[in-house]
């Protein structure tokens, strides 16, 4: 289940990514729903399914999709028996992909402190994720990393990158915590930071924890199964 973009290359995007997963797993059925703007929606996607499914959020913190509108749209399909695996974030796979992309954006590994530039939430349940993903992040780079959010939250990565500059800073990069390409990437990059990472994207280390999240939920632990019969579980 992925947020939904009108950006073309976000949703190619995800649509890559889903093929990553499907190549790692040629076993499973991987469906995609869209939460917004993209068909198929999350509802014609559990319209074309029936049985066991784990429903995977695309999401990198439990705001209000993950409490309101994925409950009910399972509630709304009683033809399916649903799990729903946890959102994507926090965690430790995450500080490898982020780390990672701001090497590719020119960051040296031992260089200043970094903005973590999240989509940000009304729900403050998301925001503290967000705040967590800084701190698995700081652990990865040995630096400062300061969580800021692109609305409904605070601060942003703009004042975020001004407060820095203000303490006497004078490297400072943005890490895009966001999957893919939009609206709230081409905001991160006018941050006036030095540098900005890219969306996580296709990184391997994202395709590898969406089937770690499909697998713990499903109930088969954190490590690949055997390839299934033709038919198998749905993801």
């Amino acid at each position: 289940m992925a947020h939904g973009t009108r950006d073309r290359a976000g949703v190619a995007t995800t649509e890559a990514l889903l093929e990553q997963v499907r190549a790692l797993r040629p076993d499973l059925r991987v469906e995609v729903g869209y939460l917004d703007l993209v068909r198929p929606s999350l509802d014609e996607a559990l319209a074309g399914l029936a049985g066991e499914v784990v429903l995977v959020p695309l999401l990198l913190g439990a705001g209000y999709h993950v409490h309101a509108d994925i409950p009910a749209a399972v509630a709304a399909a009683p033809w399916v028996r649903a799990t729903v695996a946890p959102a994507l974030g926090p965690d430790p796979l995450l500080a490898t992909a982020l780390g990672d992309r701001l090497a590719e954006a020119g960051r040296p590994r031992a260089a200043g402190p970094v903005v973590l530039a999240a989509a940000g939430s009304r729900d403050p349940a998301a925001n503290a994720d967000t705040a967590r993903m800084a701190r698995l992040l700081r652990g990865h780079l040995g630096a400062p990393v300061i969580p800021s959010y692109l609305c409904a939250g605070s601060p942003t990565p703009a004042e975020a990158v001004a407060a820095l500059r203000a303490e006497g800073h004078d490297r400072i990069a943005v890490a895009g915590y966001l999957l893919a390409p939009g609206f709230f990437a081409r905001r991160a990059a006018e941050a006036g930071a030095d540098l900005v990472s890219s969306p996580l994207g296709t990184h391997t280390a994202v395709a590898e924890l969406i089937l770690r999240r499909y697998l713990a939920a499903a109930g088969h632990g954190p490590a690949p199964r055997p390839a299934a019969p033709a038919g198998g579980a749905r993801v």
